[in-house]
């Protein structure tokens, strides 16, 4: 089968490789119709994060089932898939309480389609086939009548911009209408996506960026959208804060805009040390989120939320056929998605 492979941080090509096959009774094979770029994809085709070269690509999308093992139950030949891009078995401590990111029967960040990271390489999901070896704990059918172009970031970026928000849908409800407030401090597609489930859930969103094309997207999803690097200093503070540059000044300006017993989420990598301004966040009891997503525990949550109030197309700002990729894979600069039919 095919395989679209990183050659060099700014080429890519299609290799033959081995198809993958059934090797236990819980496995599962899908063949990938829709493939987004993650923020990390992105990032590594613009040189602002290094990646060994020699990996197979893509790690978020949708996919048809197209073969299964004999003790699969949950999903059957044809049924359309969202496939996490984290690997994990379901079954052990860590799946059972919801850190399916961190799955105990797996080396650490086993995972598709980020090699030079991954503890486990499950290979990249921008091939023909593509193994899943717990069918029945990963895969998550995608709703009827939903564009698989739309939910192509399911796997990854679309729950890391709702666990930002998502679990703290309650503690707004809570709040007076005045207060039910977030602050998204926004770069690439999480910062959108955690900007949609806000407005979604009933907050005012106000969004923050320099960049002219997602501030009409976050304006497109509900969000009131500022064009600057950071919060002015003068407004009143937010019980949820989200910061996705990656940038330490801006995670600062973030956590000085949370309000007392608020909640700051960074979905920020740091390939150094962060100074926090500890006292502050002290006196004032402010939650710092960091790390990874748990993609498959919150799939379900964003599933219901979606059905009901929330449509993300907006934030996709290319859709590409298949067989382009290997010329526009490299050049990437927002949310892209890979087409097969």
């Amino acid at each position: 089968m095919r395989q679209l492979m990183l050659d060099a941080p700014d080429s890519c090509s299609w290799r033959e490789v081995p198809d993958p096959e059934i090797i236990s009774g819980t496995a599962a094979l899908v063949r990938p119709i829709a493939v987004a770029c993650c923020d990390l994809d992105v990032a590594v085709s613009e040189g602002r994060l290094p990646m060994a070269p020699g990996h197979a690509l893509g790690h978020e999308g949708v996919a048809e089932v197209v073969a299964v093992g004999d003790e699969v139950s949950g999903v059957t030949v044809g049924d359309r898939v969202v496939v996490p891009f984290q690997i994990n078995c379901g079954t052990c401590a860590a799946c059972s309480r919801g850190a399916t990111g961190s799955c105990a029967s797996l080396p650490l960040m086993a995972m598709y389609g980020m090699a030079p990271l991954a503890g486990l390489d499950g290979g990249g999901f921008m091939a023909d086939l593509l193994s899943v070896p717990f069918a029945d704990a990963m895969l998550v059918p995608a709703p009827a009548g939903v564009d698989p172009v739309a939910i192509a970031s399911m796997s990854d970026n679309i729950p890391d911009g709702w666990r930002a928000v998502g679990p703290y849908g309650r503690e707004l409800a809570g709040l007076e209408e005045a207060d039910r407030r977030v602050l998204v401090l926004g770069r690439l597609s999480i910062g959108l996506y955690a900007a949609a489930f806000g407005a979604a859930l009933g907050a005012r969103v106000d969004y923050v960026d320099t960049d002219p094309g997602r501030l009409a997207i976050a304006e497109k999803l509900g969000a009131t959208v500022h064009d600057r690097p950071t919060p002015d200093k003068a407004w009143n503070p937010y019980p949820v804060t989200v910061h996705t540059t990656a940038d330490p000044a801006t995670l600062l300006a973030a956590l000085r805009a949370t309000w007392p017993d608020g909640v700051c989420t960074d979905t920020g990598i740091y390939l150094g040390s962060v100074e926090l301004p500890m006292l502050h966040m002290y006196t004032r009891g402010v939650r710092l989120v960091t790390g990874r997503v748990n993609a498959r525990a919150v799939i379900p949550d964003i599933l219901e939320t979606l059905s009901a109030t929330a449509d993300l197309a907006p934030v996709v700002q290319n859709v590409v056929p298949w067989e382009a990729a290997e010329e526009t894979w490299p050049a990437m600069a927002g949310k892209t998605v890979y087409v097969r039919r």
